[in-house]
């Protein structure tokens, strides 16, 4: 099991809906001070199930939502999609890539989906299980 793919639409300072595609061994995200590296970060471990929003950096779960600039409007929603390739079937799933999406509206409405599918938090946490991959595994850093 390996991620192939961060998908970011109105998490923080991504307004605009961005894809990132991981090949296959290390990977680093390098770039100047401001340009996102921690908000990736914290997008992955929201899309894992974090619940403190202090713990992203936020007073509030509605802070991971991008607020808008004086050039662009703040959005009334952010989703971020984790892609896994599966074909070692490490997560006992029947897909061979495994889509994890997480979304929050303003209202503090949320809503979890695996491969699209309407889900449970506690779904994905215990389709990760054992796997090394949480929001408090350090699988991912």
């Amino acid at each position: 099991m390996r991620l192939i793919r961060l998908e970011l639409n109105g998490f923080k300072s991504f307004a605009k809906k961005t894809e990132l595609a991981f090949g296959d061994g290390i990977t680093a995200v390098i770039g100047p001070n401001g340009s996102g590296k921690s908000n990736i970060a914290d997008a992955v471990r929201w899309v894992l199930g974090e619940q403190n929003a202090r713990a992203l950096r936020g007073a509030r779960m509605e802070d991971v939502i991008f607020s808008g600039t004086q050039q662009r409007r703040a959005q009334a929603y952010c989703e971020v999609t984790l892609t896994f390739d599966n074909a070692d079937g490490l997560l006992h799933v029947p897909f061979s890539e495994v889509a994890v999406t997480r979304r929050v509206y303003r209202s503090g409405e949320s809503e979890y989906c695996i491969n699209r599918s309407p889900c449970r938090l506690r779904d994905i946490v215990e389709m990760f299980r054992d796997t090394g991959v949480g929001r408090d595994g350090y699988s991912i850093i």
